[in-house]
C-alpha cells in the first residue's frame, strides 16, 4: 500500500508538472529570432500584411520575427518549406487561403499535405479583391461587361498570376453566377503590368495593390468581392449587387509546421490577436483595404474545412484540370 501511494504521489507530481510546463513554455518562448515565410515577392499583399505583424510581433516579444520570401507555384515552394521545417516553434508561415483550401485541387503533386503539414494559428486579415478594368476597356460598369461578355461569349479575356490562383478561381465562380464565359490568361507572374500596359483588358487584385492602380487613374474598379463596398471605393458596387450569390473575400493568417508545441500556439495566437485589437493595426489595415479577422486556432481550421468544399466544387465545376 505504501509503495502504492508513493507511485501515485510521485504520478500526480509529474502530471502538475507537465501541466505547468505548457504556460512556462509559452512564456519562454520565443528565445531567439523566428522565421516567418511568406510564399510570394515583396510588395505584394501578403508581404505588405506579414512584414506589419513581424514587427508589431518583434516589439512586442523582444525578438526578432524576420521575414522569408519563397515565392512561386502558386505558394507551393513556400508551403513546401514550411512544411519541412522543424517544429520547434522558429519557423512559421504567414499564408493565403488557396494555398491550402485550392491548390490541393490545381496541383496533381503538391509537395506538402494543405491539412496534415501545418497547424493552424491564427487567421490575420480579410482581403476583398478589386475586379479591375484597363482605363480604356469598353465596358466600364460591371453591368456592361456582362452584356458584353454574353454578346459575345470568350471574346473578352482576363490575367492571373497562374492557373488555380485565387484571381483565377473567383473570376470563375463569378462568371458562373453571371451566365458568361470570359477567357483565362494564365501569366508566371503578376499580369498586372499587362493590365495597365492593355494588353489584357482585365484582372482580379486585392485592395492592398489595386486602390493605388485605380487613385493613379491607370486602371477602373467594375466590382469588389467583399459584402459591403470598401470605404476606399464607395462609388464601386460589391460584385454581389450585380450577381446575386456571389462571395468570395480572400483572407490571410498564420500557420505553424505540424507537430509545433500547443503552447507556442497559443501565446503567438494570443500575440496576433493582440496586435490586431490595436487602433494602429484598424488604422493600417483601412488604408490598405483589408480588415482584421480576430479566430482561435479551432475557428481557423473550421474556415479552412469550409472553404476546401467551397472552392472544391467551384474548380470541378469549372472543369479546371488538375496541373
Amino acid at each position: 500500500m505504501k509503495t502504492f501511494l508513493r507511485w501515485f504521489g510521485a504520478a500526480l507530481a509529474l502530471s502538475a508538472a507537465l501541466a505547468a510546463a505548457g504556460p512556462a513554455a509559452a512564456q519562454a518562448w520565443p528565445a531567439r529570432p523566428v522565421k516567418v515565410i511568406v510564399p510570394f515577392p515583396a510588395g505584394t499583399s501578403p508581404d505588405i500584411v506579414a512584414r506589419y505583424m513581424t514587427q508589431k510581433l518583434n516589439e512586442r516579444t523582444g525578438q526578432p520575427f524576420v521575414v522569408d520570401n519563397r515565392a512561386g507555384a502558386g505558394g507551393a515552394i513556400g508551403a513546401e518549406a514550411a512544411a519541412r521545417a522543424a517544429p520547434d516553434g522558429y519557423t512559421a508561415f504567414f499564408m493565403v487561403n488557396s494555398i491550402v483550401t485550392m491548390n490541393q485541387f490545381i496541383y496533381r503533386k503538391l509537395p506538402y499535405d494543405p491539412v496534415k503539414d501545418f497547424a493552424p494559428v491564427a487567421m490575420v486579415a480579410g482581403v476583398p479583391y478589386v475586379l479591375l478594368a484597363h482605363k480604356d476597356f469598353r465596358a466600364k460598369t460591371l453591368q456592361e461587361l456582362i452584356a458584353a461578355a454574353k454578346a459575345k461569349p470568350g471574346s473578352i479575356d482576363y490575367a492571373s498570376a497562374g492557373i488555380g490562383g485565387a484571381g483565377h478561381i473567383i473570376i470563375e465562380l463569378m462568371s458562373s453566377l453571371a451566365g458568361i464565359q470570359l477567357t483565362h490568361i494564365p501569366f508566371k507572374a503578376d499580369g498586372l503590368n499587362a493590365v495597365i500596359g492593355g494588353q489584357v483588358p482585365l484582372m482580379l487584385q486585392p485592395t492592398t495593390t489595386a486602390v493605388a492602380q485605380v487613385r493613379s487613374g491607370a486602371l477602373i474598379a467594375l466590382g469588389t468581392t467583399g459584402t459591403r463596398r470598401l470605404p476606399m471605393l464607395p462609388d464601386t458596387p460589391t460584385i454581389a449587387e450585380i450577381v446575386p450569390g456571389f462571395a468570395a473575400d480572400g483572407w490571410q493568417g498564420m500557420l505553424m509546421p505540424a507537430g509545433t508545441p500547443p503552447a507556442v500556439i497559443e501565446r503567438l495566437n494570443r500575440e496576433i490577436n493582440a496586435i490586431l485589437a490595436l487602433p494602429e493595426t484598424a488604422e493600417r489595415f483601412t488604408s490598405l483595404g483589408i480588415q482584421p479577422w480576430t479566430s482561435t486556432p479551432e475557428q481557423m481550421q473550421a474556415q479552412i474545412t469550409a472553404d476546401i468544399a467551397k472552392w472544391g466544387k467551384v474548380i470541378r465545376e469549372a472543369r479546371i484540370e488538375a496541373q
